[in-house]
Formats: structure tokens, sequence, C-alpha cells
């Protein structure tokens, strides 16, 4: 009977509880990875290869030079970064990473995109990359910006036969205000928007997320001095006008906003620098019934392109 139990204790089969296990086992992970982020696959060496180059290569200078390379850090920053078509040139994905949803939706978006590289890192690299950020195990790298000259916003108007329509910000800092006015110029179709070049908001991540895609059709000049630039355009004949709170003009009754105009934003609070109004042909003032101290730079530059867009149908 012995010899039997032992015979019976060495049989092979099912045991107690495996029946789970064998069940998880049977469980899908998930999508496979697109061939970029398959280790040892031709596509990920061609992709790791483009990568290294682009690092490696010095970025052309046009006309109103480019801004700096930018990440986006985390699972949900870049999920929407790339759901709303901010520009990318490389997402990096940690080594084995938890493959949640919010990751496979990062990578089905980036591959349906086309042309951002896939790159698997280690996680010492990306805390590298970040300075330590959380960043969740994804990083996308957004390219620089290149900007356009001032100039090139008026002659592009005029070889369209049109007359120049331009917002130019002063003291303008938080880049989700430049992304509202990128906007509003679109929606009215005005010719662009100029920044200056130092202490002010440039076209980050977040401006293109604001901008709801605009940015992708209405062009950003930077300018390294916004009181010359203003200046250059007032002898190329177009007007400048300053908002400001105590304008001697109101909105309704500046008859300029229906030819070539430049329509220059103050900061909210601070408002237009001294130079700069001082620099204006005119200075107008929005009516407020309301009792408002001042309206943020989104809003008040849409007001007063929906006015010189109702002027010029």
């Amino acid at each position: 009977m012995a010899a039997n139990n032992r015979r019976m204790s060495g049989k092979k089969g099912a045991q107690v509880g495996s029946g789970g296990q064998r069940r998880k086992g049977l469980e899908g992970k998930g999508p496979t990875p697109p061939a970029e982020m398959r280790k040892g696959h031709k596509k990920n060496r061609v992709a790791s290869a483009k990568a290294r180059q682009t690092a490696r290569r010095p970025a052309p200078r046009g006309r109103g030079g480019k801004s700096t390379s930018e990440l986006v850090v985390g699972r949900n920053p870049v999920f929407e970064a790339l759901r709303d078509g901010v520009p990318a040139s490389t997402l990096y994905v940690q080594q084995f990473i938890d493959n949640d949803e919010r990751v496979r939706e990062a990578l089905q978006l980036a591959a349906e995109r086309g042309g951002i590289n896939l790159m698997e890192a280690p996680r010492p690299e990306l805390d590298r990359m970040t300075n330590g950020l959380n960043h969740q195990g994804l990083v996308l790298q957004v390219p620089p910006y290149e900007y356009a000259h001032p100039q090139d916003l008026a002659d592009a108007a005029l070889d369209d036969g049109e007359d120049p329509l331009i917002v130019a910000l002063d003291g303008v800092t938080d880049p989700r205000n430049l992304g509202a006015v990128v906007r509003s110029v679109s929606a009215f179709r005005g010719h662009g928007v100029v920044v200056p070049e130092r202490r002010a908001a440039g076209m980050t991540a977040g401006a293109w997320k604001t901008s709801a895609g605009a940015a992708a059709r209405t062009p950003v000049a930077r300018a390294t001095n916004l009181t010359r630039a203003l200046e250059a355009y007032k002898k190329a004949g177009i007007v400048v006008v300053g908002l400001a709170a105590d304008g001697e003009v109101e909105l309704g009754d500046l008859e300029a906003l229906g030819g070539p105009v430049v329509i220059v934003v103050g900061s909210e609070g601070k408002g237009l620098s001294r130079l700069v109004g001082e620099t204006c042909d005119v200075r107008v003032r929005i009516p407020m019934p309301g009792g408002a101290e001042s309206l943020n730079a989104g809003v008040a530059a849409g007001i007063v392109l929906y006015e010189a867009a109702r002027r010029r149908s």
C-alpha cells in the first residue's frame, strides 16, 4: 500500500489550486507593441539610429530663430499632448514598463501619427533626462519651434492682397494665454502673433495645446526688441493700436481696425510697458459695463479681433 502511495505521490497532473494559476497564465497581455518598440527588431534599430542622429544634428536657424526642445513628462500629459496634436519627435518609453491603458493609448497615438521615433530607455536614463521628475515611464520630446520674423507676417498678408491683421504681446508670460491668442487670430483670419524674445511666453507644449491646433496654421514671430518691431510696422504704413484700460479711444470708435493694424496686448495687471505704450499710434479701451478692472490677454485679443473681422467683412 505504501508503494502504491509513493507511486501516486510522484504522479504528474493537476494539483489543488492550480486552475486559477493556469487561467491567469492564459490571460492576454495587451496588444503587441509596435515593431519600433520590440528590442532586436530591424525597425527598432532604425528608429534608435534616427533618434541619435537627430540629437547630434545642429538645428538650422530660421529668420526668427528657434526655441529649445522641450520634454513632456508623465503618462497623462504625454497622452494629452499626443491627442491634441502637439508636435513630437521622439517618445521615450521605460524598459519593462507596466503596460497600463494610458501607456497603450500613448503608443497607439504615436504610431498612428507617424514620424515619431519610439525609443526604449532604462529608468535611470529617463530620470537623468527629466532631472528626477516623476515621468511614470513616458517622456515625449517636443522639437524646437521655428519662429517667423515679424516682417514675414506683414509680407504674407500683402502677398495675399489683404491688409495685415497682427497681434503683438507685451509682457505676456503664460503660454496658455499665448495659445489662446493664436487660436483667436486663426479664428478671425489674422496673419500671426509677435512675441518678444525675452521675458515672454513662447510656443511650448502648453501653448500648442491651448491653441487647439491653430498653431499649425498661424505663424508666431519672435522679435529681439518689440519696440523696434512695432516702429518697423509703423514705417510700413501699419497702424499700431495698444489696448489699455485708460485708452483715449473706445473700441467701437476705432476706425483703424478696418485697415492694416497691429493690436498690442499687455499683461493682465501691468498692461503695456512704458516704451511700448509710447510707441503705439493710439491706445484703445474695451468698455466693460460689469466693472471688471482688466481682461486676460486671450479674451482681450479675441474681442478686438472680432471687431476687426466684423469691419472687414
